[in-house]
């Protein structure tokens, strides 16, 4: 038992996922059961993969030791690409593929600049955050382009798949999306290049590990996660703006660090990014139906990213002090 004990207090998940459950019943009981209603469930689930799948694809490259705050505006140029195309006549799908090309183009961009010239990602990404921001105003002309109700099948992401109308096909994506890269992260050879990268560049590299190719799929797969998050949230709202999906990059560092993710890279994990996401819808909503000030979220956010980093670090020396008695 002691052993378990001692296992569990390392994982970096660990503090988050108490405190979510402990904000969910404090909400439940400050709303008067309206937090948890069916009405208000269906409007959390509505938003919940839009966040989650940007702070898993970042989870992943913090995990491999870089960062990408250019996701934000990725976030807002892939549906506006895809919207344009639709517009100027282009079949739904053939658009939909150029804006994910775009979105792995400016992923391996990032990776390519950061690698080869030996830059830091974070101010790679933060150039690239202006441009693919200028770029979707660009692109837009100035006027968002309108689609009319059924023109896409946006049912295929964002339509109801329940009769009760409490699921939305964006959460089945979210959450099969969330499977994939957790298995490719925790049980393939790729997986382990993240880690080994992330911990301790020099030795993964001697290792004979392409560290810069690991890198540079991460960036690829972090990118292509936002636009198509983007895109969800586009199809949810009919709506193409140039504007959406700003901040988004300083929420999905938050959630990944909330749930574990380690800064200099190498610790972590896809499940810890997703608790950390959903703690922050959680607050987001939680103050809401609580009738608390919504200017003090943002508040929040940082005094509970701060308390994570605190609390995992804590846990995690204490699991490693504990002694376990071994077997004779």
């Amino acid at each position: 038992m002691r052993r378990l004990v001692k296992l569990a207090m390392q994982k970096p998940e660990l503090a988050s996922a108490m405190l979510l459950l402990v904000l969910v019943v404090l909400f439940q009981i400050r709303s008067e059961g309206v937090f948890l209603s069916v009405n208000n469930v269906r409007g959390f689930l509505g938003l919940l993969p839009e966040t989650a799948l940007v702070a898993v694809g970042v989870t992943l490259l913090m995990i491999s030791g870089e960062f990408d705050l250019s996701v934000g505006s990725v976030f807002a140029l892939m549906p506006m690409t895809m919207a344009v195309l639709v517009v100027a006549g282009w079949p739904f799908w053939a658009a939909v593929a150029v804006g994910l090309l775009l979105c792995a183009f400016i992923g391996f961009l990032n990776g390519w600049l950061t690698i080869r010239f030996d830059i830091p990602s974070f101010i790679t990404t933060l150039g690239m955050l202006f441009m693919a921001r200028s770029l979707t105003v660009v692109i837009s002309g100035g006027f968002p382009p309108r689609i009319k109700p059924g023109e896409v099948p946006s049912w295929i992401f964002v339509g109801f798949v329940d009769d009760g109308g409490l699921i939305r096909a964006s959460v089945l994506w979210f959450i099969a999306i969330a499977i994939l890269i957790s298995l490719l992260l925790s049980r393939t050879n790729f997986g382990n290049w993240v880690r080994a990268t992330g911990g301790f560049l020099p030795a993964a590299a001697a290792m004979g590990i392409p560290t810069g190719k690991v890198k540079i799929a991460c960036f690829m797969i972090c990118s292509v996660l936002a636009g198509f998050a983007g895109m969800i949230q586009s199809l949810r709202l009919n709506s193409f703006l140039p504007s959406i999906g700003e901040g988004m990059e300083l929420q999905a560092v938050a959630a990944a660090v909330i749930g574990g993710t380690s800064l200099a890279g190498g610790v972590g994990s896809i499940i810890g990014g997703l608790i950390g996401a959903i703690l922050i819808r959680v607050i987001d909503n939680g103050m809401v139906m609580s009738q608390i000030d919504s200017n003090w979220f943002k508040f929040a956010i940082g005094a509970l990213t701060i308390f994570a980093v605190v609390g995992n670090a804590w846990l995690r020396r204490r699991g490693r002090a504990m002694k376990v008695e071994t077997d004779r």
